[in-house]
């Protein structure tokens, strides 16, 4: 049986010559479909009728959103360049095509490539998606900020910290901005990212314009072409020469722009940006199960998935109360069900003796430990007005009230993810 094989060239000269090269000769492949656009050819894939695909170079809205989908359709992908045209080939590169041929290649030499990419396939093996050389680029950065500050890359592969936490406004957004700064002081640079698919304000939180989201243009980006250090840099806002912040969707409809793939090169390119990446994402973790056999369909909550599945380490927020509690308790185990890798470390957020009876932070480690087996890494304190000064001046608390009880728990925490030492908090008592 000859393997079925779909094509989508755009109209490229080669696709007619090529179909009827492969149909005469005796290479076992037949083309079954010549596909108008990638629309067509995600459509075709989703049906089993395809083992392979050629694509051009060229082909409209061909990103690395696509050549996953296709993947997961067990679609195996060539790429069919001009002859002698690196541009194109780093391009499909760079969004995971492994597989390249030129376009006046004989028909028995293409048709040994695609079963090489089916042979791969198969066995597992996927396309080592681009990111640039770090230090590519780099005078070519400017950050869209006045005064920017010099590209200084980390010594080694940087972390990604994703700070999650269940519905109910527990003070993600609080914790992510907390750890971005406290991680900038305490290293070298870190990045904070908003990828909150529901409604991010870390924008609003440090008072910068968010009509241009910087993740969102990251997204388009990674999907699209090669993402470096530097070009992720020229995305971001500039807070100070350690810190930086991708501004995450001024709209709460525009998710689909936030594609798995694309975020999770974001992430990869981060890291050769920052020594910690702090990703501030939304509480919600269901998978979609209907949408999950459409490999077309975008899934709303697969960004949130696509940054727990890239992170080195998860801090879960709760916040400190009985609600908040039982609400932390529930979404812990819907973190541990959606089977991340990553280590979780529990923040109590907004702890305060008049939600608790007795010893608030004692109690509250005693209920962790009773109803989701494990102890909190930090307690941070009900500091209202020390949170609201700094949201009146778009500065982050280091800046307003770098003595706040929030703020010195916040430092001890970050200097605990950091591997660095800290003084130890005093601990007061009413």
């Amino acid at each position: 049986m000859k393997t079925p094989v779909l094509t989508a060239a755009d109209g490229a000269d080669w696709e007619a010559r090529l179909v009827v090269a492969l149909d005469r000769g005796d290479h076992e492949v037949s083309v079954v479909r010549r596909c108008v656009d990638v629309v067509d050819l995600l459509a075709v894939a989703t049906t089993g009728q395809a083992r392979a695909a050629l694509v051009a170079a060229g082909l409209r809205r061909l990103d690395a959103d696509a050549i996953d989908r296709l993947a997961a359709a067990e679609v195996a992908v060539i790429g069919v360049v001009r002859r002698g045209d690196e541009a194109a080939q780093e391009r499909l590169a760079a969004i995971g095509v492994g597989f390249v041929v030129p376009e006046d290649a004989d028909s028995a030499v293409i048709a040994g490539v695609i079963g090489d990419a089916i042979a791969a396939r198969e066995s597992g093996e996927r396309a080592p998606r681009g990111f640039g050389d770090p230090t590519a680029s780099i005078s070519m950065a400017i950050p869209p900020t006045p005064g920017a500050f010099p590209v200084e890359l980390p010594t080694q592969r940087g972390t990604v910290i994703a700070v999650w936490g269940p519905t109910g406004a527990p003070g993600r957004t609080t914790v992510a901005v907390l750890m971005a700064d406290e991680l900038s002081r305490l290293t070298r640079s870190s990045l904070l990212v908003d990828a909150d698919v529901y409604g991010g304000v870390v924008a609003s939180v440090l008072g910068l314009l968010d009509e241009s989201p910087g993740f969102a243009a990251a997204c388009r980006q990674a999907g699209s072409s090669r993402l470096d250090a530097a070009s992720l840099a020229a995305l971001a806002w500039q807070l100070s020469p350690s810190l930086r912040v991708l501004t995450g969707l001024p709209r709460a409809e525009r998710w689909p722009e936030l594609r798995p793939a694309a975020v999770e090169s974001v992430l990869e390119a981060a890291r050769g940006l920052a020594d910690f990446t702090v990703v501030d994402c939304g509480f919600n973790l269901e998978s979609d199960e209907e949408l999950s056999f459409d490999t077309v369909a975008p899934r709303r909550n697969g960004a949130t998935l696509a940054v727990l599945d890239s992170a080195d380490v998860i801090i879960a927020v709760g916040a400190g109360d009985p609600i908040g509690m039982q609400r932390l308790v529930r979404g812990l185990a819907e973190l541990r069900d959606a089977q991340v890798s990553a280590p979780i470390r529990v923040v109590l957020n907004k702890v305060r003796s008049s939600a608790v009876p007795g010893d608030a932070e004692a109690e509250l480690a005693k209920a962790l430990e009773r109803f989701a087996g494990c102890r909190p890494a930090a307690m941070l304190p009900n500091d209202v007005e020390a949170l609201d000064a700094a949201l009146r001046v778009g500065k982050t608390l280091a800046d307003v009230r770098p003595r706040s009880p929030l703020r010195v728990a916040a430092a001890e925490l970050a200097a605990d993810l950091a591997g660095v030492s800290q003084p130890a908090r005093r601990r007061s008592r009413a």
